[in-house]
């Protein structure tokens, strides 16, 4: 597939589009963040950005910044949800064997119990 099948079809860049709805709780020009369907935690909401980037192998130099906007707008979501103060976890997975699902770089934002760390 070509990227830009990849992001016809992507349901993240659906929810960008405004074609499949989402509770948005934060959004500006590069980015968005909305509940994750399937949460793990009490909060669970996915940062993405509005662009369709595959995963975070697929950064490149034309992508310098978008990390430090997703990484603001979870600060900013998690103040939203309550949770900035009591704490919160962001991750990024990369690739199926690291259980990233939609390829579309993402990052999870956790929070709203006391989070274990299992190895």
């Amino acid at each position: 597939m070509s990227p830009e099948s990849d992001a016809k079809d992507c349901i993240f860049c659906k929810i960008v589009k405004g074609e499949i709805p989402s509770d948005i709780i934060y959004q500006d020009e590069a980015v968005l963040v909305f509940p994750d369907i399937n949460p793990a935690t009490p909060v669970h909401l996915l940062v993405i950005p509005k662009e369709h980037i595959p995963s975070l192998a697929d950064l490149d130099e034309s992508h310098m910044g978008i990390l430090d906007r997703m990484v603001n707008a979870a600060k900013i979501a998690a103040r939203e949800k309550g949770i900035a103060e009591s704490g919160y976890r962001v991750c990024i997975n990369n690739g199926p064997d690291a259980g990233q699902v939609v390829p579309h770089l993402h990052m999870h934002l956790l929070g709203g119990r006391s989070l274990g760390w299992s190895h």
